[in-house]
């Protein structure tokens, strides 16, 4: 993710991915959205990135979706502050990383001062 355009363009990708892997449209539209902050914080704070999309199942047979959105950025300097509610580095809402956690099942960060970013977020399907 390099541009604006790049950004619309993850939104697609993932769109067309929840289709794939059969999730309602709620679970579409909660995906997407957390796709789309993630995507965002990448460009706007790391500087742009990669999302990179999985299809895991787990062993009780569901299918699931997972993001992984990479920077190389500055890191986030307090992680805990940062998923805080209403946590903003600029205009936003602050509804950032920690909407994000929240619309999806699985959510990890991994950051560092000068090491950039990457978090890995799976939603699973209701079975």
């Amino acid at each position: 993710m390099r541009t604006e355009e790049d950004l619309l363009t993850v939104r697609h990708a993932v769109r067309a991915a929840t289709v794939e892997v059969g999730f309602g449209l709620v679970d579409q539209t909660r995906v997407v959205t957390a796709a789309s902050e993630l995507a965002r914080n990448a460009y706007v704070h790391g500087g742009g990135g990669t999302v990179t999309l999985e299809y895991p199942r787990d062993p009780r047979g569901r299918r699931g979706l997972r993001l992984i959105v990479k920077d190389e950025g500055p890191g986030i300097a307090d992680l805990d502050v940062a998923l805080t509610d209403g946590f903003t580095t600029g205009s936003g809402l602050g509804h950032g990383l920690g909407g994000a956690r929240r619309l999806m099942d699985e959510f990890s960060v991994r950051t560092g001062p000068g090491e950039g970013t990457v978090v890995v977020a799976t939603r699973w399907t209701v079975r």
